[in-house]
C-alpha cells in the first residue's frame, strides 16, 4: 500500500515483543519434555484410579504432539517465515482448548482434589497464550520480523523424522554430558556421597542435560531442514 505522495509508508519498528511467542513456545516444549520424563513411570502403576489413567495417557499424547508441532513452528520462527504467526496462532488455540478440557475433566472427576495452585497455573498459561496471539495479530509489529515470502515448506514427514532424530541424539549427548559434568562437579567440590548423594546429583544434572539436549537437538534438526533454499509458494 502506498501513500498519497506515491511513497511506501515505513513499517513500525519492532520493539522485540514479537519474539515473546517463540520464547513461550520453547518453554512449553521444555515443560512437555519434563512432563514426559516425570509421568512416564506412572503408565505402569496399575494401582491408580481409571480416571487418572485417562488423564495421564492424554497428557503424554499431548506432550509428544506439542514437542513435534513446536519444533515445526520453531523452524518457521528461525526462518522468519510469514507462515509463523498464523501457524503459531493455530497451535496456541489448540493448546488453550486442551488446557480448558483438562481443567474441566479434573474438576468433574471425583478422583481429583481441587487445587487452587493448579488452577492458577492453568489460568496463567492461558493468559500468556492469549497475549502471544495478540502480539502476532495481523497489523502488529510481528509483520516486520516474520516477513519472509511464503515458500514451499519441506514435507511434514521430513520435518518429523529430522525432529525425532534430533531429539534422540540431542537427548543422548545431553544426558552423557550432563552426567559427566555432574560427576566432575561432585568430585571437584568434595560432595558427600553419604547414601549416594553425589550419585543422585550427577543423575540430576544428567536429566537436566537430557531435557536441554532433546530440545536443542530437535530445534537444530528442524532448523537445518527449514534453512535450505526453497522455491516460492504458488
Amino acid at each position: 500500500m502506498t501513500s498519497s505522495n506515491g511513497q511506501t509508508p515505513a513499517r513500525r519498528p519492532d520493539s522485540g515483543l514479537s519474539f515473546v511467542p517463540p520464547g513461550w513456545l520453547v518453554f512449553v516444549m521444555a515443560w512437555s519434555v519434563y512432563g514426559l520424563i516425570s509421568t512416564w513411570r506412572l503408565v505402569w502403576d496399575y494401582s491408580l484410579p481409571e480416571g487418572v489413567f485417562y488423564l495421564i495417557y492424554g497428557g503424554l499424547a499431548v506432550d509428544i504432539i506439542t514437542i513435534l508441532w513446536g519444533l515445526y513452528l520453531l523452524g518457521l520462527a528461525f526462518g522468519r517465515s510469514a507462515r509463523f504467526p498464523r501457524q503459531f496462532t493455530i497451535w496456541q488455540i489448540a493448546t488453550i482448548v486442551w488446557l480448558l478440557a483438562r481443567q474441566a475433566y479434573v474438576l468433574t472427576i471425583s478422583d481429583f482434589v481441587f487445587s487452587g495452585k493448579a488452577l492458577t497455573i492453568t489460568v496463567a498459561e492461558i493468559a500468556i497464550g492469549v497475549l502471544c496471539i495478540y502480539l502476532l495479530r495481523r497489523g502488529s509489529e510481528a509483520e516486520t520480523v516474520y516477513a519472509k515470502p511464503r515458500t514451499e515448506a519441506p514435507p511434514v514427514l521430513v520435518s518429523i523424522v529430522a525432529a525425532l532424530l534430533g531429539i534422540v541424539l540431542g537427548a543422548v549427548v545431553g544426558a552423557l554430558a550432563g552426567f559427566f559434568a555432574g560427576s566432575i562437579i561432585a568430585n571437584g567440590t568434595d560432595m558427600s556421597c553419604f547414601e549416594g548423594a553425589c550419585g543422585y546429583f550427577a543423575v540430576f544434572i544428567g536429566l537436566a542435560g537430557l531435557v536441554v539436549g532433546a530440545i536443542g537437538g530437535g530445534i537444530f534438526a528442524v532448523w537445518r531442514v527449514h534453512r535450505r533454499k526453497r522455491k516460492p509458494a504458488a
